[in-house]
């Protein structure tokens, strides 16, 4: 499926295309950050900010949301069981590549057994289109390690580059092509646009240095060898355990499931929030025991997560590099420094 071209005076005819078929989520400013928000009217398509560097959540939080409920219930017998599946046909624009990446990676994990049918069912009736990015934005960031700079094959619909004065728009799906052709708004992409693209990319390289000291396919055996490092007790003197950074990670999926009971006991319903490996309570169980009661095992846990555990599961890195949770730390605690420092600790122990 060959690229075609959005001319920026057709956004916003293309945007109410989409509107006639989807509900619109894209990036909005938030004070002076931005976040993905519904864009509830074509009057509203103007509020819509291509030129964000990154939203506070990543778009996870529309397939995965942090508070829902899962189904309601009557008496004590499975007919009487409703299941709560609310799925509105979504197209997300403007989503960088590396939550392009995290939603691949959230999805493997929550679309193999045991099934998530509540977030398969709304990744389905959703529609992608990826905005392209050319620099870092903060020097938390570190995307060209983790190889989250393009967009995960399969995993997009439309993927836009901004041009200038027009977007260069690669498909990356069926739908994606349908979507371009009958929306009237796009035109083949001709030489010049090829080259502009060419140009962008080749400059994309320049902007995008690594920062770690290694190749990250060493990334699992260098936590390994950290395992009973005081590394972590070091870092974690600092951390509150408050979940910040897991609440805004786009690969974090973990939540917590807990029926609630009407007054009578005769129903009720069934929901499930976000919850956090890093919050005290989360490896508690019944009798008192907790498997990471102290701070340094859970932010261990987390970094193991980010760079091992979930590369097991679903084959892909739990970290895209986006530098979200770094940032958002509220005592600055840093998961590329974390990184960085096993590698240092390793070429130490093995001098």
């Amino acid at each position: 499926m060959l690229p075609r071209v959005l001319q920026k005076d057709q956004f916003a005819k293309f945007v109410s295309f989409l509107m006639d078929r989807y509900r619109i989520v894209a990036p909005v400013a938030k004070g002076p950050q931005f976040s993905f928000e519904r864009i509830p009217s074509t009057e509203a398509i103007g509020q819509i900010r291509m030129d964000y560097d990154q939203t506070i959540l990543p778009p996870k939080k529309f397939f995965l949301p942090p508070y829902e409920q899962l189904l309601s219930f009557t008496g004590r017998t499975p007919e009487n069981v409703s299941p709560a599946v609310n799925v509105t046909p979504t197209a997300i624009l403007g989503v960088h590549p590396y939550d392009l990446h995290g939603l691949a990676t959230t999805g493997a994990a929550l679309c193999q057994a045991p099934l998530d049918p509540y977030y398969q069912t709304r990744r389905e009736a959703a529609v992608l289109i990826g905005l392209n990015i050319k620099t870092y934005i903060n020097e938390h960031q570190f995307m060209a390690d983790m190889n989250t700079l393009e967009p995960p094959e399969g995993q997009f619909d439309l993927f836009l580059t901004d041009l200038g004065d027009r977007y260069y728009m690669e498909i990356g799906s069926e739908t994606g092509s349908q979507l371009a052709q009958s929306s009237g708004c796009c035109e083949s992409a001709d030489t010049d646009d090829h080259q502009a693209k060419q140009t962008y990319d080749a400059e994309k390289i320049e902007h995008f240095f690594k920062r770690l000291p290694y190749n990250t396919r060493y990334l699992p055996e260098l936590l390994d060898q950290s395992y009973d490092s005081l590394l972590w007790d070091a870092i974690s003197q600092k951390c509150f355990s408050c979940g910040s950074c897991t609440n805004v990670c786009p690969t974090c999926y973990c939540f917590d499931v807990q029926d609630k009971l009407a007054l009578d006991a005769a129903g009720g319903n069934r929901q499930r929030k976000w919850d956090s490996c890093q919050l005290k309570v989360f490896a508690e169980v019944a009798g008192g025991e907790n498997f990471r009661e102290h701070r340094a095992s859970r932010l261990r846990h987390r970094m193991f997560r980010k760079g091992k555990f979930i590369l097991e599961r679903t084959g892909k890195l739990g970290c895209v590099g986006c530098g979200r949770c770094s940032l958002h730390c509220v005592v600055a605690i840093s998961i590329l420094e974390a990184f960085q420092q096993i590698a240092d600790q390793a070429i130490v122990t093995e001098s």
